[in-house]
């Protein structure tokens, strides 16, 4: 049995996810519900939640605000909250959980299911993504949470050449000749690396642009990546790679 601490300033919400839980979630037992920031920083400490439910949006004290404060992170964390889409992006970016309000049932339970699924260390490197995502958004962040098929990797952007899509995967071919399979779409990972140094450049794959070695003319073109491989430009994709190639810096072209 999870114990589990609900924490929003919404009554209504934290009465309709605490009664969600109790019906479609009897793995999870509600231990206290914390109507503000102030209330959960005491509560957390005192009863050492095994799952904490934490409302983003919350006045006096945010969700973002109430995890720096806390003095130790050794439970699980599922975010609420209704929609905003840079707080969100924050969150995929560290791989962490959420749900929208209001709650559907059926991703309350994949989301409980996750977390007795999945046996891992502290979320600190995760939370620490998050906290550089959401304090220095113009600044690039140096690595994303990825989730694979063994567990959750966090991967430096800068060993990243391409990524590839496979179905529902992606395949991140990394530096040193690794290669990582991800359990995200092509297009997930696009969305969360929106704004670095990757471009999309075929249905198929995305770049790291610091990575082409070369652009070789065509209806399209391919592209000569640093670890050898060609990768093929798709003729609607290549005024887009263009562009960005000339504002970063001088190209190889053939």
């Amino acid at each position: 049995m999870l114990q589990a601490i609900i924490v929003d300033d919404e009554p209504n919400c934290s009465e309709s996810l605490s009664t969600m839980l109790n019906r479609y979630c009897p793995e999870v037992e509600v231990s206290a519900i914390c109507d503000s920031g102030v209330m959960a920083l005491k509560e957390i400490p005192s009863r050492n939640p095994q799952l904490v439910f934490l409302d983003i949006e919350m006045p006096h004290m945010n969700g973002f605000e109430l995890i720096e404060k806390l003095p130790a992170i050794n439970f699980e964390l599922i975010f609420t909250t209704s929609y905003d889409q840079y707080a969100i992006k924050a969150i995929k970016i560290s791989a962490l959980d959420y749900l929208l309000k209001p709650v559907d049932r059926e991703e309350l339970k994949k989301a409980v299911q996750k977390v007795l699924n999945r046996q891992r260390p502290s979320l600190s490197q995760q939370l620490e993504i998050l906290l550089q995502e959401l304090h220095q958004p113009a600044r690039s962040i140096s690595k994303i949470a990825i989730p694979t098929m063994e567990g959750l990797q966090m991967i430096a952007l800068d060993t990243i050449i391409s990524c590839a899509s496979d179905s529902n995967y992606t395949k991140f071919h990394l530096k040193e000749k690794k290669t990582l399979i991800a359990s995200r779409t092509l297009k997930e990972v696009e969305e969360l690396l929106e704004g670095r140094s990757f471009v999309r450049v075929h249905h198929s794959y995305l770049v790291n642009i610091n990575e082409i070695n070369k652009y070789v003319k065509g209806t399209g073109g391919y592209l000569v990546m640093s670890d050898g491989t060609s990768i093929e430009v798709s003729r609607s994709r290549k005024e887009e790679l263009m562009e960005k190639l000339k504002a970063k810096r001088p190209l190889n072209k053939g």
